[in-house]
């Protein structure tokens, strides 16, 4: 038997898409284990993490155990190497203990390097170090798309064909049902505005975003944007006021699926993603996608997303305008949308994970 260390330092901090990877992965883990699925037949796992974190729900056969007196990076490169015991790791969140060669990382990007200004100075410099260190001293190192895997060669040295991917799913949204409370409350009507879903981080482009539905004149649709903003890690960003934006900050996953159900469409300008949960969300409930062909936006989405060159100043709002103008070509993205999101899961990712702590 295998037992493995899962890296719960993601549980004791706000929600990142990198963290809903981690929690999503060991629920589908948690699930194989039930199931007596042959994958895991030789694998246990136990969550390791902070005092500060929470226990995470639903889980059957993997267990959960707080120590040490520390957090954040200190607790993971002290604490956690004494917990191990021997044991192999599992580390989820891109960062783990540079002394234990016995662990697997998933590592998600290399936006630190690519979109710079999307981070605080600390933040980058942490990650300069960390990164090509961990990603040499691990055993076995996996991230979310051929994209990243390309990226983590040519930015930090890891070399690509060592590398295993594993990519996300998006069904979590459909495991509890919409609240569509959250339209009424800040005075939203179905099919007509546009939804937005991310931090404003630079590199999310939502400035570019609000330019596009505002010039050179303000066309007849909405503009909600969810999602906050973590002023530790991202650099700050001015956001203009208007009447037609609405930012919702953080939503639950409940509100969050009944906005993408009632959207007229979602638009993601993101000009740097390791996968892009987001548009995988809204393609899960229906909702037609707008992305850039920006990253790893092609190897998500396909043909199933209308795909917006950046490098095109109007290319945005012409799409944006046919979405609004023609009803058939949105009908033709949801039904694409249903289809790829199916070819996702998580699965799927867990699987892959087991694979890799298995061979």
């Amino acid at each position: 038997m295998n037992q493995i260390v899962i890296n719960g330092r993601f549980l004791s901090r706000q929600q990142t898409g990198v963290d809903r990877f981690a929690i999503e992965s060991i629920r589908a883990l948690d699930a194989l284990l039930v199931a007596n699925d042959p994958a895991v037949s030789r694998l246990s796992f136990e969550i390791v993490a902070p005092r500060q974190a929470k226990a995470p729900t639903g889980l059957h056969r993997i267990g959960f155990r707080q120590v040490g007196r520390l957090q954040g990076h200190l607790w993971e490169q002290l604490e956690l190497m004494q917990a191990l015991k021997g044991r192999r790791l599992l580390n989820l969140c891109n960062t783990g203990p540079l002394l234990v060669r016995r662990q697997a990382v998933v590592i998600h990007d290399a936006s630190t390097v690519r979109v710079p200004d999307a981070y605080t100075t600390a933040f980058r410099l942490s990650y300069r170090l960390l990164m090509p260190a961990l990603g040499r001293r691990a055993d076995s190192v996996m991230t979310v798309s051929d994209f990243s895997r390309r990226e983590l060669d040519a930015c930090w040295g890891i070399a690509a064909e060592g590398v295993d991917v594993v990519p996300l799913g998006g069904e979590h949204l459909l495991r509890e049902p919409a609240d569509a409370s959250v339209l009424e409350r800040h005075g939203l009507r179905p099919q007509a505005y546009l939804l937005a879903v991310g931090s404003l981080a630079p590199h999310k482009n939502l400035l570019a975003l609000l330019r596009a539905v505002s010039s050179p004149s303000e066309l007849p649709i909405d503009l909600v944007i969810a999602g906050g903003s973590n002023s530790r890690i991202f650099a700050g960003v001015d956001f203009p006021v208007s009447t037609r934006v609405h930012r919702l900050g953080y939503v639950s996953d409940r509100e969050l699926r009944a906005l993408y159900e009632s959207a007229l469409a979602f638009v993601f300008p993101s000009r740097y993603e390791g996968f892009g949960l987001p548009p995988l969300e809204a393609m899960v409930c229906g909702c037609p996608v707008v992305v850039s062909s920006a990253a790893s936006m092609p190897e998500v989405c396909g043909d199933a997303a209308l795909m917006v060159d950046l490098h095109d100043p109007m290319a945005l709002r012409q799409a944006i305008e046919r979405i609004i103008a023609e009803p058939a070509l949105r009908d033709e993205l949801r039904e694409a949308g249903l289809r790829r999101a199916a070819e996702f899961g998580w699965r799927r990712a867990a699987l892959g994970i087991a694979r890799r702590l298995s061979a």
